[in-house]
């Protein structure tokens, strides 16, 4: 393969060069539109089964997470300079390692997609409407999927500004707990037991659906950089690990991996009135509705990707293109996801499901990006290394159930493609 070559300055701006990013949008809101995916459902939905998972070894498992997540965003964003069309990983795959593993990435793409709308669905859902939580979570995602029809999409600054705001509430409670005297630190040194290493990863697999939100950093819209792509996890990390201890310390590692809605959980242990109980209810559902929008709309986009090239049905890349997603993939997506809602399947699954899908496609990514030459930016060798490991140690030490869910869905995808590669060569043999 050609070596390919770009002049654009990496460290000002990922796609455009100074140029772009001086007519960018201020640092601070570029970080802020990152957080508002990462900083969004995945600290109120994936924090109690972490928790069952690991313990109070959960801050462990956050540093192992944020680390891989780092490495794969690297991964990422260096490619994109040299495929900066959409598809992502499906296009890196196919250009840099072979048609099969762009498919696979496609497919995995799609699927943790989909499980990661109905896991934030549910997130809504539990916190709204807690009596029936499966209807929140369909109606939330029908209202979602009606204002991405129609072309609506926040801006930068409104999501930035939800960010403020469920940051705020986390700090709230956060101080609450350890001001009102709820936090004890007995309660974690009482339970210091180890869980295992695989209990630690598999913890930090389902956290790795946290910190995926990077792609607005990136994306050619802000110009983002590394550097802001860097401060973006830091400060993600921090967030999660001081919610994190702060609800180990209130509810303690038991009682935690049961709840459902721990947040309000330890506002109501700190002997809060039932108003603070629902501004963090009224938080949750806002970070969800934040970051429901632009995962739906990446479920789409998957399957629109895999629809031009004829993986799934093609009339589902057609229609028009509300915020450039053909409207039949849209509404497919949406199905797909109502369906995983519909089926029973429980909040902590769903999650698992997309962290899966997510670790698949960013191993396939990681893996692409070994490919990248000398002249072609390519990142400190480290990185897509470790970041290749780290994506496949990770999905494998998920739950089995979530990876069973998973593999089958993806698996089922693959084995289309490897069945229709056989007759077409087949056929030509003929």
């Amino acid at each position: 393969m050609p070596q390919m070559r770009h002049t654009h300055d990496v460290g000002t701006s990922l796609f455009s060069g100074p140029a772009a990013a001086q007519r960018g949008l201020h640092g601070i809101r570029i970080v802020g539109a990152g957080l508002s995916a990462m900083v969004g459902a995945g600290v109120f939905a994936v924090v109690a089964p972490a928790a069952r998972a690991t313990g109070v070894w959960l801050p462990l498992a956050l540093l192992i997470a944020a680390t891989v997540a780092y490495c794969s965003a690297v991964s990422e964003t260096r490619l994109s300079l040299h495929h900066p069309g959409r598809g992502g990983a499906y296009v890196y795959g196919q250009r840099r390692l072979g048609e099969g593993w762009g498919v696979l990435a496609g497919w995995a793409s799609a699927v943790g997609a989909v499980a990661a709308c109905s896991a934030v669905a549910l997130t809504f859902g539990v916190h709204v409407w807690p009596s029936h939580p499966r209807a929140g979570a369909l109606a939330v995602l029908a209202a979602v999927a009606v204002l991405a029809w129609s072309g609506l999409r926040p801006s930068p600054r409104t999501a930035a500004a939800a960010c403020a705001v469920v940051v705020a509430i986390l700090a709230g409670v956060v101080v609450l707990a350890w001001g009102g005297g709820a936090a004890d630190t007995a309660r974690i040194a009482a339970a210091l037991r180890w869980h295992g290493l695989a209990a630690v990863l598999s913890a930090a697999g389902l956290l790795f659906f946290a910190f995926t939100g990077w792609r607005p950093i990136t994306s050619p819209r802000l110009g983002g950089s590394e550097q802001q792509l860097g401060w973006a996890l830091g400060v993600a990390l921090g967030v999660y690990s001081a919610v994190a201890v702060t609800a180990l310390a209130v509810l303690g590692p038991r009682e935690l991996a049961r709840s459902t809605v721990p947040l309000v959980d330890v506002v109501l242990r700190s002997a809060a009135s039932d108003v603070a109980a629902s501004v963090v209810a009224a938080g949750a559902a806002l970070a969800c509705a934040s970051v429901l929008g632009p995962a739906l709309l990446a479920a789409a986009h998957s399957v629109a990707v895999l629809a031009a090239d004829r993986h799934v049905p093609r009339w589902l890349g057609g229609g028009s293109r509300p915020l450039g997603v053909p409207e039949r993939a849209l509404f497919a997506a949406g199905a797909a996801s109502a369906a995983v809602i519909v089926a029973d399947l429980d909040l902590w699954a769903a999650a698992g499901v997309a962290a899966f899908g997510n670790l698949v496609y960013y191993a396939v990514t990681n893996a692409s990006a070994l490919r990248l030459g000398p002249t072609e930016h390519r990142p400190w060798l480290a990185l897509p290394v470790v970041g290749l490991v780290g994506c496949i140690v990770l999905a494998l030490c998920l739950p089995p159930k979530a990876v069973l869910y998973a593999l089958a869905a993806v698996g089922a995808g693959v084995a289309v493609f490897v069945a229709r590669r056989w007759w077409r060569r087949r056929t030509a043999r003929a």
